[in-house]
């Protein structure tokens, strides 16, 4: 299994704009192509106006083949449309995660995800 994190720096003040049609628009498509996101944040220091989001994909030509179909889809050519301009550059780097972390990172993706009737919160049992 690899992780791409893709760290992209946007215009400064267009952070809120930039997430609102991600989860508008792009989510959607992303989500549908690609399957699946391990996270997506926004940073409070360090280098500010700044995304990064985290894939995971089986292997390098399951990444290729599942970000070549989402390319190709008209949904995501228009969203990239309206949000290239909000943004100033883009990183992507191939994470391989370390031996003891593998199978805890498998079984995090395998989780069901939260329904929209389910918790959202992020609470875990036992937390107050």
């Amino acid at each position: 299994m690899i992780v791409e994190q893709r760290t992209y720096t946007l215009l400064p003040g267009k952070l809120a704009e930039y997430l609102r049609a991600y989860a508008a628009e792009g989510m959607s498509i992303q989500v549908a192509h690609l399957g699946r996101m391990i996270g997506y944040y926004s940073t409070e220091t360090g280098p500010l106006n700044t995304l990064v989001h985290l894939w995971a994909y089986d292997n390098a030509a399951d990444r290729e083949a599942r970000r070549a179909r989402m390319l190709a889809d008209p949904g995501w050519k228009a969203y990239i449309a309206k949000v290239q301009p909000l943004t100033i550059a883009q990183e992507s780097c191939i994470l391989i995660p370390a031996p003891f972390f593998a199978e805890k990172l498998a079984a995090m993706i395998a989780a069901p995800a939260a329904t929209a009737s389910g918790d959202q919160t992020g609470a875990r049992p036992g937390d107050p």
